[in-house]
């Protein structure tokens, strides 16, 4: 199964003005293609349930679903993934109870978790703070640019920054190397969903542009 997605939206229903399900639809609507339902505080069966809602949104829009730690939710509503942190279950575990059949992504915050992550058989890893973040100030000082930049010197996989990452300055991430972006709060906290996720892939695009450009050879 491939990483065939470059925006990836990880849930967090206090986070947003409307129901859950409804900002999702909205941010599917906009061109997300992936999502990570993680609702850490929810009582198991509540979050058996919306993850099945979640499963038949996400078909509607042949986007792929992930659910964050809980393995056997993921096996439950046939999800494409699981996505790990880093003190949750190890990669290597959840590799050897959904085999091949899923992906597997990983919460990394250095380079050293990263690479582990990798080599215990993750298909792709988040990486960060990027930059400051009040949902990311429990995992210390923000990464940075540079130690994106190195990461990538260094593993294989997809890296996806994560945290503070705005319009602005995604095409400082993805020239630093970030194969994707990840985000919480800038397309589910926004006014217009839909329009935030639109915003957020024309910015992504654009960067992509303006680094070919730039990297093409000069006559």
């Amino acid at each position: 199964m491939a990483i065939d997605f470059r925006l990836y939206l990880i849930t967090d229903r206090h986070a947003t003005k409307k129901p859950l399900i409804e900002a999702v639809r909205l941010a599917l609507e906009g061109g997300v293609r992936a999502i990570q339902l993680r609702e850490k505080d929810m009582p198991v069966r509540e979050l058996l349930a919306l993850a099945k809602d979640m499963r038949q949104l996400t078909k509607e829009f042949q986007a792929k679903l992930f659910i964050n730690d809980r393995v056997d939710v993921a096996v439950n509503v046939d999800a494409d993934g699981v996505h790990v942190g880093h003190s949750s279950i190890p990669v290597d575990a959840v590799r050897s109870i959904v085999g091949s059949g899923m992906l597997i992504g990983a919460s990394t915050h250095n380079k050293s978790e990263a690479i582990t992550a990798q080599d215990d058989g993750a298909d792709f890893v988040t990486f960060g703070p990027i930059f400051e973040t009040p949902s990311k100030k429990k995992y210390g000082a923000p990464v940075g640019l540079c130690e994106l930049k190195e990461l990538k010197k260094n593993i294989n996989i997809p890296i996806f920054g994560l945290g503070g990452i705005k319009c602005g300055n995604i095409i400082r991430v993805i020239g630093c190397g970030a194969d994707g972006i990840s985000m919480i709060s800038a397309i589910l906290a926004a006014e217009d969903v839909k329009k935030a996720a639109e915003n957020i892939l024309e910015a992504m695009r654009m960067s992509d542009k303006a680094i070919c450009e730039c990297c093409a050879p000069r006559e």
